[in-house]
């Protein structure tokens, strides 16, 4: 699937919830089905800057694409970045670079975090363009 069937799916999703607290528990069950991240990777220089709990992130080149993984110590959090990684996880660095994040907006959720949940959010959408530019310059040379 590409990134924008992605974000329509996720956006189908979302608009079956009635209200706001059934849109958390969502996020949050998204958070507890994330894939366990290996310890190797919980490490100082993959903990993204400007998120109010600890988040890490980590990428690797897979077949031309970018496989992340990640953790976080919050179980919000956690379920923000699970849906981050559907998004973004199996895709070519070229296309998470050109990609809209105007789904994020469409589903409400920057509006409905605490402003320095939001703020996290927009950290980790940049760690993750800025770990497609890293492995687009891989992939280039």
């Amino acid at each position: 699937m590409t990134i924008k069937e992605i974000q329509e799916e996720i956006i189908d999703e979302f608009s079956m919830f009635d209200d706001w607290m059934e849109r958390y528990e969502y996020i949050i069950e998204l958070g507890k089905s994330l894939p366990i991240i290996d310890e190797n990777y919980k490490l100082d220089e993959n903990l993204i800057k400007g998120c109010q709990s600890k988040v890490w992130l980590y990428s690797e080149l897979e077949n031309e694409t970018i496989k992340y993984t990640a953790d976080s110590d919050a179980i919000l959090t956690k379920g923000i970045v699970a849906l981050l990684l559907r998004v973004y996880s199996g895709q070519k660095p070229a296309d998470i670079l050109t990609a809209e994040t105007g789904f994020i907006d469409e589903i409400g959720l920057k509006e409905h975090l605490s402003p320095t949940r939001a703020n996290g959010l927009v950290s980790m959408v940049k760690q993750i363009k800025m770990y497609a530019i890293a492995q687009q310059t891989k992939l280039a040379n």
